[in-house]
């Protein structure tokens, strides 16, 4: 079995994501969506999740149950979903109206050397998805589609929502964002609506 064959640029995907965000709240996940929300665009309402394979989907939870007058959107791999699977049934059960989830798929985990992930060997995000309860889900595979889940991002009462966006395979350049621990906690600290120590 091959990976899908996602055509999208990574990047000009997340940036057309990112455009004219306003309040909007981004999680991103480990690796290259970190670096593609950053290259982006630094913005205060950017949070780059670092060591915690899996656990961008529940920091995003997290914050959207925190803020719930605050749309809020995660950013990530299908590497990174896949490792942390089992967030979509506790965000199905939750249904937190402001959250969105934006997986980029190319089926491959681009931080350990390309191998096929899951979904290259044939798994389906968006059906994985439906099936655990949540309602809205797109497959995206051309830059319409992503303008299209853009529009509905600031809705919140529309979500949960994932989108599945058919991304290329192939390495992109690193962009880093500030990873300093104290940095990211005082920028960060705001948004969570209570006191971070």
């Amino acid at each position: 079995m091959s990976a899908p064959t996602g055509t999208l640029d990574r990047r000009a995907a997340v940036k057309a994501l990112l455009t004219k965000r306003g309040d909007l709240l981004v999680i991103s996940g480990l690796g290259s969506s970190s670096y593609d929300v950053f290259d982006a665009g630094e913005h205060p309402g950017n949070f780059y999740l670092w060591g915690a394979m899996g656990g961008a989907a529940m920091v995003g939870l997290g914050l959207a149950l925190a803020q719930p007058n605050r749309p809020v959107l995660v950013i990530t791999g299908d590497g990174e979903q896949l490792m942390g699977i089992g967030s979509l049934l506790t965000i199905a059960t939750k249904q937190p109206g402001n959250l969105s989830i934006a997986v980029l798929d190319n089926g491959h985990f681009g931080e350990t050397g390309m191998q096929l992930s899951h979904s290259g060997l044939g798994a389906k995000l968006e059906v994985i998805a439906s099936g655990a309860g949540i309602a809205s889900i797109s497959d995206i595979a051309d830059m319409a589609g992503v303008e299209a889940f853009r529009a509905s991002l600031r809705d919140l009462s529309g979500g949960p929502r994932l989108a599945r966006i058919r991304i290329a395979a192939g390495e992109v350049e690193r962009a880093l964002p500030p990873r300093d621990g104290p940095y990211l906690k005082n920028r960060f600290r705001g948004h969570l609506g209570f006191a971070v120590t």
